[in-house]
C-alpha cells in the first residue's frame, strides 16, 4: 500500500506537465493565426472590401472629363518617371567612366611595372618604349608560316601591291636585293602581282578574299590602296611581328633596319626638308591688333609619311591602326592627315588623344624627294651622301625620278638627276 501512493504525487506531477505543453502549444497556434490579437486596431477584410466598394462606387460620381484629366496627368508623370530614369542611368554611367579614367594612368603605370621613387635631378627617364603584344597566332596561321621564313628578328619591310603599281613594284624589289635585304613581303592585291613576285622570286602573301575592300584593293590608285595598308597591318602586328610599312615609290639603298633606333611605337621618315621642317620649330604668329599681347608662339613639325614607317607591335600601334582604318572607312579621308592627327592631337574635351611614341627619322638618310631634288643634288658635299631610302613622294612623274636615282647612286651616273626641275610641272 504504502507503494501505491508513492506513485500518485509521480501521475499527477506528469498530468500537469502535460497541462502545460498543452496550454503552451495552444498559445504559439492562436499567435500564428492571429498576430494582430483578437482585439486588433485595424479592420477585419470585410470592412477593407466594402470600403474599397465604396470608394469605387464614389468614383463613379466623379464627371468624365475629370476623369480623362486625371488618367491623363497619370500618363505624363509616369512618361516623365521613365525619362528621369533613363538620364539617372546616362548619369551613372559618365560617373563611373569618370572614376574608371580618373586612375587611368596609375594604373597603367602598376600594369606596366612596379612603382619607383624619382631619382636626383637630372637622372629622371620616362618610359619611351611600349612593351609588345603577345603573338596571336590564330589571327592568321597561314601568314604566321611566311613570317616565320621571311622575317629576321621578328621584323621585316611589307608593301601592298596591284597590277597599277607593276612597273614600280619591280624597280622597288630589285633594289631591295641589291642591298642585299632579305626579309620583305609584298601584300598581293590581286592574282596577277601574286604571279609577277613568284616569277621573281619575290616573297608574296595573296590575302583571302574579302568582300568590300578587294574590289578597291584590284583596281584603287595609290590613296586607295593606301587607305587599306591600316587595317591589314593589324594582322601582321597582332602576330608579334613589327613591321617597315613601304609604299613602292621608293629606292633602297642601304638596308633600313641598321639604321632604326627601335626605341618608340612608330619611327616615321618626315615630309620636311631642313631641321625645322623635319623635328619641329616654335612659330610665331603675329596679330597687330591685340597691341602687347600681339604675338602668340606655336609649336610646328611636317607630317609624317604615311608611306613609310616602322611600327611595334605594341598596344598604342594597334590602336592607332584602329583609329585610322576606322576614320577612313566612315569617309573621305587622306590617309597621311588621319594618320598624323591620330599621332599628334592631344587630349581634349570631348576626345581622347593617343598615348603611342614616335621618333623622326633622319631625313638626309630617309630622303624624301623635295630634299634630294631641291637642296642635294646642288649641294656638293651632300651628294657625296648615300642615303638608306628615297622616296618619291614629293613628284607624280615617279618612275623616271625612281630610275634616275637609280642610275645616280647604283650606276654612279652624276648628270642622272639633273633633267628634272626641282617640283613637279
Amino acid at each position: 500500500m504504502a507503494g501505491r501512493r508513492d506513485k500518485v504525487p509521480s501521475i499527477r506531477g506528469s498530468r500537469i506537465a502535460v497541462a502545460i505543453l498543452i496550454g503552451v502549444l495552444f498559445g504559439c497556434v492562436f499567435a500564428f493565426l492571429f498576430p494582430q490579437g483578437f482585439f486588433s486596431s485595424h479592420p477585419p477584410i470585410q470592412n477593407h472590401r466594402t470600403v474599397k466598394s465604396n470608394l469605387q462606387s464614389g468614383s463613379s460620381c466623379e464627371s468624365p472629363e475629370r476623369v480623362n484629366m486625371l488618367k491623363s496627368d497619370i500618363a505624363s508623370l509616369t512618361d516623365r518617371n521613365v525619362e528621369l530614369k533613363k538620364q539617372v542611368r546616362v548619369l551613372t554611367e559618365k560617373l563611373r567612366l569618370a572614376e574608371q579614367g580618373k586612375d587611368h594612368a596609375q594604373k597603367q603605370v602598376m600594369v606596366l611595372g612596379e612603382q619607383h621613387k624619382a631619382g636626383p635631378f637630372g637622372t629622371v627617364r620616362a618610359l619611351r618604349t611600349n612593351p609588345t603584344v603577345i603573338p596571336d597566332e590564330s589571327v592568321n596561321p597561314r601568314l604566321t608560316k611566311i613570317l616565320e621564313e621571311v622575317a629576321v628578328g621578328k621584323e621585316l619591310i611589307v608593301a601592298l601591291a596591284n597590277s597599277n603599281v607593276k612597273t614600280m613594284l619591280e624597280v622597288w624589289f630589285s633594289n631591295i636585293k641589291k642591298a642585299g635585304i632579305i626579309n620583305y613581303l609584298v601584300v598581293a592585291l590581286d592574282e596577277h602581282i601574286a604571279e609577277f613576285c613568284k616569277t621573281n622570286d619575290v616573297p608574296v602573301y595573296k590575302r583571302d578574299p574579302d568582300e568590300g575592300i578587294d574590289s578597291v584593293a584590284r583596281t584603287g590608285g595609290n590613296h586607295a590602296v593606301s587607305g587599306l595598308k591600316f587595317r591589314i597591318l593589324r594582322e601582321f602586328l597582332q602576330l608579334g611581328y613589327s613591321v617597315l610599312l613601304s609604299d613602292v615609290d621608293i629606292v633602297y639603298l642601304q638596308n633600313p633596319f641598321d639604321y632604326l633606333y627601335r626605341d618608340s611605337d612608330v619611327e616615321s621618315m618626315s615630309d620636311g626638308h631642313n631641321n625645322m621642317t623635319a623635328y619641329g620649330y616654335n612659330d610665331v604668329f603675329d596679330e597687330p591688333s591685340m597691341g602687347w599681347a600681339r604675338y602668340a608662339h606655336t609649336m610646328r613639325i611636317w607630317v609624317y609619311n604615311s608611306g613609310f614607317f616602322y611600327i611595334r607591335p605594341t598596344i598604342p600601334s594597334i590602336e592607332l591602326l584602329d583609329r585610322v582604318a576606322e576614320r577612313l572607312s566612315k569617309g573621305k579621308a587622306w590617309d597621311q592627315a588621319v594618320f598624323n592627327e591620330e599621332l599628334f592631337f592631344p587630349s581634349h574635351p570631348g576626345y581622347t588623344g593617343l598615348h603611342a611614341s614616335k621618333r623622326t627619322m633622319d631625313y638626309y638618310l630617309f630622303m624624301n624627294s623635295k630634299v634630294l631634288f631641291k637642296t642635294v643634288r646642288r649641294d656638293d658635299k651632300l651628294k657625296k651622301l648615300k642615303p638608306v631610302i628615297i622616296h618619291v613622294n614629293y613628284h607624280p612623274d615617279k618612275l623616271p625620278r625612281m630610275q634616275a636615282i637609280v642610275e645616280y647612286y647604283v650606276n654612279g651616273k652624276q648628270d642622272a638627276l639633273d633633267a628634272f626641275p626641282d617640283g613637279s610641272e
